[in-house]
């Protein structure tokens, strides 16, 4: 699989991985990079648009994407 095509303007990492570049390259690899159907930010995205994703959405947190795309309307 390719790399997400919102990874290089990707809001959570030039906001919430400033100053945690090793950190942002595991989060990168784990979520971003390959198989991306794991990332809440790309679930939101895809399904609702990119102006829905929270800012403070974090790739990991699928239960809270999962309760955003529940209430979309």
């Amino acid at each position: 699989m390719a790399d997400c095509k919102l990874l290089k303007t990707c809001i959570f990492f030039s906001d919430r991985m400033v100053g945690m570049p090793k950190t942002a390259d595991m989060v990168k690899e784990k979520y971003c990079q390959g198989d991306n159907s794991e990332c809440a930010r790309h679930m939101v995205f895809i399904a609702c648009g990119r102006e829905k994703v929270p800012s403070d959405l974090f790739p990991g947190q699928i239960e809270k994407a999962r309760d955003i795309l529940a209430n979309k309307k």
